[in-house]
């Protein structure tokens, strides 16, 4: 038997041994490997050389150095943190920097911690800082909360580009592959056992998101997403301020009709939500309704096409709980806003082509019983086509 007193010595010198190892651990507060950032880091090498080069700038960030300038005044502010004695403080411009560069690349913070010499902590909390920001600063400005004269606006676009009348908005709702949330279970995994979330999006003629939600991805199935999102429910209530029914361009004769966004065959029929016939036993004047609306629907697919190839993330498993996830879904979506340019659509168009992806569809959105009222709206709409006010003169070759 060790006496008491070698017990006690022995105690003694682990204890001792402890300290200096954590002593050891807490020696620096930034590891030797990001001590040469400055000089081996990628912002301060890779990142000011791209600014000489516009166009792998544009590939690298994914916009134009005068667009990333723009938005660090924006919401650099938000992106500063006090110098502290231990060690300074990451520069807002190289925060803004990290934060894209997630959403554009879809990388991993792990990759990107080592190429930008950072610690991994530093890189998450940026990429958060980033995207709340931008939530926070940009919102009001570049996604507003709609006015009736802002649906009025929106439904003159879609008269003039894609010739539907009274059309507030193309409605779309597309998957998002995230990390298993905890504690989540089984209800909205595959059989692979990825987790996703649910984004619902309204966008106008040009492209530009009007609204948006990311829904409850485990509380609620693809069925009762659209009954129980916050769009329906404000329509419903009033909220939202739909312009109340007008007349169709020349053709007064057929009396007012609701104003209504279009959908595909996922989304319910409404007075206010278009979709087309069944492709069963349809006659030409409903494969003509179809054509139209199909014409003006290809606009948020457009939308989430330019959205998912500008930032490739959308095309990944995101590593992140879906709080996280929900800002990170808000930042893209209001920087899809602020760089959106109509000249610019069809060559990102044609890059997405290329790629070969594309976010996944939500297959059913609502039940398929419609009411009278809802049916009688969409054979208002299908006589207007098929009329001398309202036909287009290549619809006939498009059927």
């Amino acid at each position: 038997m060790v006496p008491l007193n070698k017990k006690r010595a022995l105690a003694i010198v682990l204890l001792l041994a402890l300290r200096r190892r954590r002593e050891r651990k807490r020696r620096f507060w930034v590891h030797p490997f990001n001590l040469r950032r400055k000089q081996r880091g990628d912002f301060y090498h890779l990142v000011a050389e791209l600014r000489l080069d516009r166009n792998r700038h544009q590939e690298y960030f994914r916009m134009s150095v005068e667009k990333m300038d723009e938005l660090l005044s924006l919401v650099g502010p938000e992106l500063r943190r006090q110098s502290t004695s231990f060690r300074a403080p990451i520069e807002p411009k190289q925060r803004l920097a990290v934060g894209l560069r997630y959403l554009a690349s879809g990388d991993s913070m792990v990759n990107l911690a080592c190429s930008y010499r950072l610690g991994h902590s530093t890189v998450r909390n940026s990429v958060h800082m980033v995207y709340s920001a931008i939530e926070k600063v940009m919102m009001e400005r570049f996604l507003p909360k709609p006015t009736e004269d802002t649906w009025k606006e929106v439904a003159q676009g879609f008269w003039e580009k894609w010739n539907f009348p009274n059309c507030f908005g193309a409605i779309d709702g597309k998957h998002i592959s995230i990390q298993s949330p905890p504690r989540a279970g089984c209800q909205n995994s595959n059989h692979d056992r990825t987790f996703e979330i649910l984004l619902l999006a309204l966008v106008d003629a040009d492209c530009r998101f009007r609204f948006f939600q990311v829904a409850d991805f485990w509380r609620t199935d693809d069925g009762g997403m659209f009954a129980g999102s916050d769009l329906a429910k404000s329509i419903k209530s009033g909220t939202l301020h739909v312009p109340p029914s007008a007349p169709l361009p020349g053709a007064t004769h057929l009396g007012d009709v609701p104003f209504v966004m279009v959908g595909d065959a996922a989304f319910p029929l409404k007075t206010y939500l278009m979709r087309p016939y069944p492709e069963v036993r349809l006659n030409g004047k409903n494969r003509i309704f179809n054509y139209r609306l199909s014409r003006a629907r290809k606009v948020v697919e457009n939308a989430f096409a330019i959205l998912a190839s500008r930032w490739r993330i959308f095309f990944r498993h995101i590593n992140l709980q879906p709080q996280r996830v929900e800002t990170l879904v808000a930042a893209a979506c209001i920087l899809h806003n602020f760089l959106i340019d109509p000249n610019e659509n069809q060559r990102i168009l044609n890059e997405a082509e290329q790629l070969g992806h594309r976010m996944a569809a939500v297959q059913n959105m609502g039940g398929n019983r419609s009411s009278k009222a809802a049916i009688g709206v969409r054979e208002t709409l299908t006589t207007f086509f098929n009329s001398d006010e309202g036909c287009v003169p290549w619809q006939s070759k498009m059927i």
